[in-house]
């Protein structure tokens, strides 16, 4: 049994305001100036041990070499300068600062405005499309700035930029100037009024006239439409990658891309059919149905590759004869745009932290004395909260720094599963990136309504990156279909100890717990798709989907499990490493809260385990509430952004 006790040489530090820091850990204001220490006594295998910890906020060199070292482990430790700093200087300047009284339209505008100023900061357009871990910072950095903003980039650098550089001809390589001087804004046509997460069934046709090699580019019925893609005249000229069916000699090759124009300086082109879509909630972007009337296009505006490739007299060849996977082929760029919405929500969810964290420490409410005022975060019912939504950030940010890794060397062997990685943490990053923000929202109360506070439109803008590239629900029910049978979980060996002896914050045992919470679920879903009644796939699927999808999860959970370890042992500060060791603690308790009678029924926990969790939870809840301001401090928000946020620098009143 983990017997858990808190001996604190001071009083509760929560009844006395946090320390002021500056740098990156500047989060709370006050005069406290010393740092209480503690002891934490743990029960485990080899008897009674005693760890030192501190129960007030971190202040002076020590504060700073923490921030620093926290920062460091967040965002990429020695790549952080190539592949954060430029983004996040960026986005300091005055031109990114928000506008209050704007439009939707001028919003648009606006935003395109930006994708400009991006652009000119940008040394090489091709190289930053062919890098995805500078191409999802990007996106970290910009989305919680104005996610139009990100929405364009991912949309013009990723899928229009990344897809004609993956399908350069071999021979003689397409001029792309107008595209990385921005003189055409690149936009993405794949998904059709009546075909979403259908895809692959598109009715777009790009037919070949052998007479002349051109193809001709029509959209037969109203349901193939495209639907929601940017194309209106806003932002200047435009060229888009549209997705057609390619129909050649009275065959059906499947969906590929072909390079259109669709907009000069005087409109849109002959055949360009564009009506904007009715304003909807969330990214104000200039969305629109798109339709095409016979457009011709000249022989190289189908973009080939290994996977497909049409002669000149009409004969097609492939090294995929599936046509779905030729599809798969085509928008392959999908993929490092799961990690760009990844990214931008991941940001997202950050920046409404470090809000809702400052916040917390200016913004003062009567205390337990007469007269007494106390920031609101002295409360437990208050930081707890935000405490818990800070420890599933840190963990979302190391699940997709290790994804991007995975993604970065990929091998041909590894290539599927890793893309089934970028899925399941797309989902996982994107779902827990609304509730964070949504918690922040609620934590600043009615300022937080108010968008020029920087958290109100931030979940709305998320729920764009929970649909895009991919609805989550739905590339999650792919990964569970491919991870009943066709992933191998190999939980740790069962210990020879009995469980009670491993304390509940031993952090190998919380990791191991997720491991066989995955296991356990993958048996569940084996047995109900092998128990479903023969003869109607889909009633069998239906029978194993719920454990399949918990599967997932379990599986997200494990994954960022392991990149929070990862993170802890390249630390080098101790005082920094037991911060995050504490932290992963939360999260992997919190986590597990809803797993334990399984753990329970599988003998890998005790009731004692059960009875102890809520302390556990308290207790590091006690030790790490202090730190809340140096753990968000460390999100690294350029400070003009924080500055014109009113509710970050409310004036405290002192008792």
């Amino acid at each position: 049994m983990a017997l858990l006790t808190i001996q604190t040489q001071t009083p509760d530090p929560l009844t006395a305001t946090p320390a002021s820091t500056t740098g990156t850990a500047a989060a709370g204001t006050g005069t406290a100036d010393t740092t209480a220490v503690g002891t934490i006594t743990e029960a485990g295998t080899s008897g009674t041990t005693t760890k030192e910890v501190t129960t007030a906020p971190l202040t002076g060199e020590l504060a700073e070499t923490v921030a620093g070292e926290l920062s460091d482990a967040l965002f990429d430790g020695p790549d952080r300068d190539r592949i954060h700093t430029p983004w996040r200087d960026l986005v300091s300047r005055p031109a990114f600062r928000y506008r209050p009284h704007l439009t939707p339209d001028e919003r648009t505008a606006l935003s395109y405005a930006r994708l400009r100023l991006v652009n000119a900061a940008v040394d090489d357009p091709e190289e930053l499309a062919l890098d995805a871990r500078r191409l999802a910072s990007l996106h970290e950095w910009t989305g919680f700035v104005d996610g139009g903003l990100c929405t364009l980039e991912s949309i013009h650098y990723n899928l229009f930029l990344g897809s004609l550089l993956d399908h350069q001809p071999p021979h003689t390589p397409r001029d792309l100037s107008p595209y990385t001087s921005m003189a055409r804004t690149g936009t993405f046509l794949c998904t059709e009024l009546d075909h979403g997460n259908d895809a692959a069934l598109l009715e777009t046709i790009a037919e070949l006239d052998p007479a002349t090699g051109e193809f001709v580019l029509h959209t037969p019925t109203p349901g193939a439409q495209k639907f929601m893609p940017n194309t209106s005249t806003t932002g200047g000229p435009k060229t888009a990658l549209v997705a057609a069916r390619l129909l050649a000699g009275g065959q059906d090759h499947g969906v590929f891309l072909f390079l259109t124009p669709l907009s000069d300086e005087n409109g849109h082109l002959p055949g360009i059919h564009v009506r904007p879509l009715p304003a909807r909630a969330g990214t104000p972007v200039d969305h629109c149905l798109t339709a095409f009337d016979h457009v011709r296009l000249p022989p190289d505006a189908l973009l080939e590759a290994a996977h497909g490739r049409l002669a000149p007299d009409g004969t097609f060849t492939s090294t995929l004869g599936n046509p779905r996977k030729r599809f798969l082929a085509s928008i392959s760029r999908v993929t490092t745009g799961k990690l760009c919405m990844s990214a931008g929500t991941l940001g997202m969810a950050r920046a409404a932290l470090a809000i809702a964290v400052r916040h917390a420490h200016t913004r003062h409410v009567s205390g337990t004395k007469p007269g007494q005022r106390i920031p609101v975060a002295h409360h437990r019912t208050h930081h707890s909260r935000l405490l818990n939504a800070t420890a599933t950030a840190y963990a979302m940010t190391f699940l997709h720094r290790h994804t991007l890794n995975r993604w970065a060397h990929r091998t041909a062997d590894t290539t599927a599963e890793t893309e089934r990685l970028i899925a399941i943490s797309k989902g996982w990053i994107t779902w827990h990136a609304r509730t964070i923000a949504t918690e922040a929202r609620e934590r600043c109360g009615a300022q937080g309504l108010f968008p020029t506070n920087g958290l109100a439109d931030l979940p709305s803008h998320i729920e764009g990156g929970i649909t895009a590239e991919g609805d989550n629900l739905v590339i999650w029910t792919k990964a569970a279909s491919e991870m009943i049978f066709g992933h191998t979980v190999t939980p740790p060996p069962r210990p020879t100890t009995h469980p009670e002896t491993r304390p509940l914050t031993d952090l190998t045992l919380l990791t191991d717990l997720c491991a066989h919470t995955e296991s356990i679920w993958q048996n569940r879903a084996r047995t109900a798709l092998r128990n479903g009644p023969p003869g109607n796939p889909l009633t069998r699927w239906n029978t194993a989907s719920a454990p399949a999808l918990e599967l997932v999860a379990a599986h997200a959970r494990t994954q960022a499990a392991h990149a929070f370890l990862t993170a802890i042992t390249t630390t080098p500060d101790p005082t920094t490493r037991h911060l995050l060791e504490d932290l992963c603690r939360l999260f992997l308790l919190n986590e597990l809260r809803n797993t334990t009678g399984d753990l329970l029924a599988h003998h890998l926990i005790t009731p004692h385990h059960i009875h102890d969790l809520p302390q556990s939870i308290d207790t590091l809840t006690h030790t790490l509430a202090p730190h809340l301001p140096l753990l968000a401090g460390a999100f690294d928000l350029p400070h003009p952004h924080l500055a014109d946020i009113p509710l970050t620098h409310t004036t405290p009143t002192h008792p």
